[in-house]
């Protein structure tokens, strides 16, 4: 078991972290804000004056992206229904509406290219990594993101030999639902109660505070944006800030 220093917090007997990516461990904002465009102007293409409206329920404004926004902490599937809805509007079946979406989303995707080599990791990230290795800790990723985007980001910036797990959110169960950290934390053999959890959203940080987790870090690291971590314990911007005790 560690002693973790996050900031001003400290705590004790930890046996995991557990890291979201985009915006914590991947720097992401400007992929984001570059699919982000390209979905909505594709749409626009489509159905004539939505793009617009989709750029703010995206949560982009004036070539930023809110941290907080449906862009940044979404999955692709919510992202896929919010964008319908705004099709739905204009008077498309909510099926045709659907169909549309994917399609159009599968155009951005194919058009901005690979997802990890356009999201590096964090100035300060990889460093963090070694060290907590070097330690008894287990170390997972859990993503709004889909697994295989996840992999592929581990993979390609060479940290698998640090991360014991990988994992997405492909299904119905997404952040902040406690019941993802916990079937997390089932798959490395580690108690949420044993867990700290590290994370640029409030939905990182009400998940893992409704998964009884030991803490909750909010970072802000990964946005020229002002991030709200109101149900962190502590919040941090640079990853130096978390060290482990001896």
């Amino acid at each position: 078991m560690v002693t973790l220093q996050c900031g001003t917090a400290t705590f004790h007997t930890i046996q995991a972290v557990i890291f979201d990516k985009d915006g914590t461990l991947a720097n992401s904002e400007g992929f984001l804000r570059n699919l982000g465009q390209k979905r909505a102007r594709f749409l626009d293409a489509q159905v004539l004056g939505v793009q617009e409206p989709l750029l703010m329920a995206f949560g982009l404004e004036a070539d930023k992206v809110d941290p907080a926004g449906l862009l940044a902490v979404g999955t692709r599937r919510e992202n896929e229904i919010a964008a319908a809805a705004y099709l739905a509007e204009t008077g498309r079946g909510w099926m045709d509406a659907l169909a549309i979406v994917a399609g159009v989303f599968a155009e951005a995707e194919q058009y901005v290219g690979r997802k990890a080599p356009l999201t590096p990791p964090v100035a300060g990230v990889v460093n963090l990594m070694q060290a907590l290795a070097r330690t008894d800790l287990k170390i997972a990723v859990l993503s709004s993101d889909i697994t295989s985007e996840v992999e592929d980001f581990v993979r390609l910036h060479q940290l698998q030999d640090y991360i014991h797990l990988c994992m997405g959110t492909e299904g119905s169960v997404t952040k902040p639902d406690p019941a993802l950290l916990r079937q997390a934390c089932a798959a490395i053999g580690v108690a949420p109660e044993a867990t700290v959890m590290v994370g640029d959203s409030q939905s990182d940080m009400l998940m893992s505070r409704a998964a009884d987790c030991a803490g909750c870090v909010g970072v802000t690291w990964g946005w020229t944006s002002t991030v709200s971590l109101a149900a962190a314990d502590v919040t941090i911007a640079h990853p130096q800030a978390i060290q482990v005790l001896p």
